[in-house]
């Protein structure tokens, strides 16, 4: 399982990615735009400084034509790195600018995946990981669940070197929807794990815990010997 920070915040990401189990971070520009009129690729590279070699960085193309994602993808590893995730949408265009960037060996995230249809054409293109947009795909009333179970079915039938990572996401019970549905891995925001973390019934359970324990031993931690 991958879990994946979908922000472009510095803080967060330096703060909470020796706390949480997190394998990459994931941006697009509607993320970076709430940093502001950053350096975007001092600011990129600040992130994979912070996370390291070892963590994935999934960083979005803007253009829509096929060469000029391509033309992106390749601004983008050489400005950051050569370990950087072109996430490409997945359009007929972006099909093509998949096809060409695995041909060269560079590492693809297919993005916008709303459909079975998008899902197996970007396996079939190659690609690393797909990236079903969950709560959008939910609010268009089709369904999530189902598609990402048949697209898991896919990669397993075919043996593809490919994973889902499910992202875009309102609450943690989409999260959890999704990793049953067959997502390998999940994408987002901090805020929404560090809230499922602190619900009251969490806090008050240990607080009980500790109350129990000082009402008997008159201390708040365990004994030395």
């Amino acid at each position: 399982m991958d879990i994946l920070f979908d922000t472009a915040n510095l803080d967060d990401i330096e703060r909470l990615t020796p706390i949480y189990p997190v394998t990459g971070v994931t941006t697009n520009p509607s993320i970076l735009k709430k940093e502001g009129r950053v350096d975007v690729y001092k600011h990129l590279r600040r992130i994979r400084e912070i996370i390291g070699p070892d963590r994935t960085l999934h960083v979005q193309v803007l253009q829509k034509t096929a060469q000029g994602m391509i033309d992106d993808a390749h601004r983008l590893l050489d400005k950051i790195d050569d370990k950087v995730y072109p996430k490409i949408p997945t359009t007929e265009a972006g099909i093509l600018a998949m096809r060409t960037l695995k041909a060269e060996g560079v590492h693809v995230t297919a993005t916008a995946i709303y459909s079975k249809t998008q899902g197996f054409l970007a396996i079939a293109s190659g690609v690393d990981y797909l990236a079903p947009y969950y709560n959008r795909m939910q609010s268009l009333d089709i369904d999530t669940k189902g598609t990402l179970t048949a697209l898991s079915g896919f990669i397993r039938r075919f043996d593809a070197p490919c994973k889902i990572m499910a992202a875009s996401f309102k609450n943690i019970v989409q999260v959890s929807h999704a990793l049953e549905a067959g997502a390998d891995a999940v994408t987002l925001s901090p805020k929404l794990l560090r809230q499922a973390l602190s619900v009251p019934d969490i806090t008050n359970a240990v607080d009980t815990f500790i109350a129990d324990w000082e009402s008997v031993y008159g201390t708040r931690s365990l004994p030395d010997d």
